[in-house]
């Protein structure tokens, strides 16, 4: 048995930019022929990685074994959603004890027995990698339409089921990237197709029976950086075919009756101008930032959909996130200071309702609400000690029913935990909001562990949500908390804005700040604080941990984004050029390039001590391509002037989102807590 990593081979590489030559060593890692990879010196140094992780976590295996044990047994192995009425049937999925994967069922509402709509475990056996895509019921119920990746690559197929049969349809479309929606008619659905360059640029019309080969182009975006989507309004009146990119987007509606039609274009396209579109009765409910990052609602009739009359003013503490039409009535949904609320609107006038939940931290939302015409609505709630709960609230009397709360089969009590949400001050005197749950008689004196995490990229906000996996580590007396910070927009748009392109750096900023916060209240200290974060957020630990190496005492970065400064000089992988409105353009920017040459954690690993990291990546992960993690780590072995352990795994047969089904993404889970625990010393 070897203990010692592999060490990849140095090659020269260079390229130059606005008159600056720059040094890429480990570049051989791409192999040209990706998005195959093929290259048996590239494919040996990566099971050599996964050799040495191995060996290496191997006796942490009883630590992994007892807390997978303990977080499976928080999970119901048959639970089941709460049945939903969509038309005729009542819809609903299910898992069987120890499956991985949900089956969907549905059921007559005039009463009849249940009817296996589609079986995931059945898809799913005897591959390595298993997700669903699209998955659509047509109008009338007859026929279902779903799609299927099989490898991780995010290119699924789709296929459709009869369901009055159960037999399949000879209509099989290879490569799809998006939702699928059914015309009125039920004698077709839209959908789009991804290209080679991994990006959706199109919407198809394919009708049943018919060759996929003579499918209809409805629209085709020529703009390499922007992705188009499908979908329909909540009348289902309307079909809905939406193109942007980061900061930009523009709507084309279709009837749903007649897709064949030309399509209406709501506003054409303006830089920094968002919205999305709704329909009630011939009027549009446009969503959109066109005036405020805070986002407003304005209405305009189909006929004349330039024409926009302010519905709702924008307001500078509530950011409107979203707008949903009903029957008789619209719900808006967004976050006064940062905190989730719901309201309802009245089409008269009158006093709209806001809904009022019971604590002071929280995540609430919209649920599953498939049909127009309603007088109740399906809601989620859950906070950071309170488990996901399921409500119906009657629009009558605003009663909240509850349907379910999450099942947690090994028991529960939430009063052995507390939580809080703190504000903490950032260098530049900014406030940044940080969730922590803890266990009862945490200490604050210092001498406690903690567990941090953030995000901080595309406006995507961290809910401060429940989770029966985080249970494990307040159950060994750690502490976990989320940092809300810049980058993602969880105190609205703006939030956001001030976290990326220019401000890019104010988001590690953030993340660096938050944990000295932490450690002056007491809650850690410096090497006492285990930070995690993905993709854009594995970029963030990239960051943080060449800015102040000695806060953290393990690292976990998953799928990270850390050679940002060559992916994002490269316009021709998948999703380079729709991500230079977030990072920059350092093809044409050198403002830009200069940048982010400044922080790509990739180009600025440095001769210094680093904390325990574990790295992980996907060979078939076309959003951040294995080689980033690969250079990234080789690097840091090359260059670190510390005997602190670094382990890359990549996993082989998956892509961005790691390994597929429930019980095999929990044991990742239970191995990256397992070297956290390792590494914080609490490892029992």
């Amino acid at each position: 048995m070897t203990t010692t990593p592999p060490i990849a081979p140095v090659r020269a590489s260079t390229q130059t930019w606005h008159g600056i030559t720059l040094e890429d060593p480990y570049a051989w890692l791409r192999d040209p022929g990706y998005p195959k990879v093929t290259d048996p010196e590239i494919l040996d140094y990566l099971k050599a990685e996964n050799a040495y992780f191995e060996e290496v976590m191997a006796p942490l295996k009883p630590l992994a074994d007892t807390l997978f044990t303990e977080m499976r047994g928080r999970i119901k192995e048959d639970d089941a959603t709460v049945p939903q009425k969509d038309g005729d049937w009542l819809y609903w999925t299910d898992h069987e004890t120890g499956g991985e994967y949900r089956r969907w069922w549905r059921r007559p509402v005039a009463g009849g027995a249940a009817q296996l709509i589609l079986d995931e475990p059945a898809l799913a056996a005897g591959k390595e990698y298993f997700r669903l895509g699209g998955f659509a019921v047509s109008n009338n119920g007859r026929y279902l339409a779903y799609a299927i990746d099989d490898n991780g690559s995010e290119r699924f197929e789709l296929r459709v089921k009869d369901l009055n049969s159960g037999a399949l349809l000879p209509d099989v479309i290879p490569g799809i990237l998006s939702d699928i929606v059914w015309t009125a008619d039920d004698a077709g659905f839209l959908y789009g197709l991804a290209n080679d360059q991994w990006r959706t640029d199109n919407a198809r019309y394919h009708k049943l029976g018919s060759d996929p080969a003579t499918d209809v182009e409805l629209y085709h975006e020529a703009d390499e950086g922007y992705r188009v989507a499908v979908g329909e309004t909540s009348s289902r009146a309307w079909l809905v075919i939406a193109t942007g990119d980061h900061v930009t987007s523009e709507v084309r509606l279709l009837p749903a009756a007649d897709p064949l039609a030309e399509p209406i274009l709501v506003v054409p396209r303006q830089v920094g101008r968002e919205y999305d579109v709704d329909e009630h009765d011939g009027t549009l409910f446009i969503h959109t930032n066109d005036t405020d990052p805070m986002w407003r609602l304005v209405t305009a009739p189909v006929e004349r959909p330039g024409e926009w009359t302010e519905r709702i003013a924008p307001s500078p503490h509530f950011y409107m996130t979203g707008v949903t039409t009903f029957a008789d009535f619209f719900v808006v949904e967004g976050r006064e200071d940062g905190l989730d609320q719901i309201e309802i609107h009245w089409y008269d006038g009158r006093a709209p309702r806001r809904i009022s939940f019971p604590e002071a931290s929280y995540v609430a939302d919209l649920g599953d609400n498939p049909e127009y015409a309603v007088d109740t609505l399906r809601l989620s709630y859950q906070s950071m000690v309170t488990p996901g709960t399921v409500y119906d609230y009657a629009l009558a009397d605003g009663a909240l029913t509850t349907l379910k709360v999450q099942t947690i089969p090994s028991g529960y009590d939430p009063a052995k935990y507390r939580t809080e949400r703190l504000r903490i001050t950032a260098r530049d005197g900014v406030e940044v909001p940080c969730s922590i749950v803890y266990p009862v008689g945490y200490p604050t004196d210092g001498s406690g562990k903690l567990y941090l995490y953030a995000y901080g990229a595309y406006g995507h906000a961290i809910p401060p949500g429940f989770s029966t996996s985080r249970m494990s580590f307040l159950d060994r007396g750690m502490a976990f908390a989320i940092a809300h910070i810049r980058g993602g927009d969880d105190l609205g748009q703006q939030w956001y804005h001030d976290g990326k392109l220019a401000k890019r750096t104010n988001t590690f900023n953030d993340f660096v700040d938050v944990a000295k916060g932490l450690i002056e209240r007491g809650f850690t200290h410096a090497g006492g604080i285990a930070i995690a974060g993905g993709s854009a957020g594995g970029e963030l630990m990239g960051a943080v941990v060449n800015s102040d190496p000695h806060l953290w005492g393990a690292v976990i970065a998953d799928v990270p984004f850390v050679d940002v400064l060559n992916t994002m000089l490269d316009a021709t992988l998948p999703l380079t050029p729709g991500e230079w409105p977030e990072w920059g353009n350092p093809i044409e920017d050198k403002a830009a390039f200069e940048l982010i040459r400044g922080y790509s954690p990739y180009d600025n690993v440095r001769s210094q001590d680093y904390p325990p990291l574990f790295i992980s990546g996907g060979l078939n992960d076309p959003r951040v391509t294995y080689w980033e993690p690969a250079k990234w780590a080789a690097k840091l072995r090359a260059t670190k002037t510390d005997d602190n352990l670094l382990l890359l795994k990549t996993n082989m047969g998956a892509g961005h989102g790691g390994k597929s089904g429930r019980w095999e993404s929990l044991k990742e889970a239970a191995e990256e807590m397992a070297f956290v625990l390792w590494q914080l010393g609490v490892a029992k």
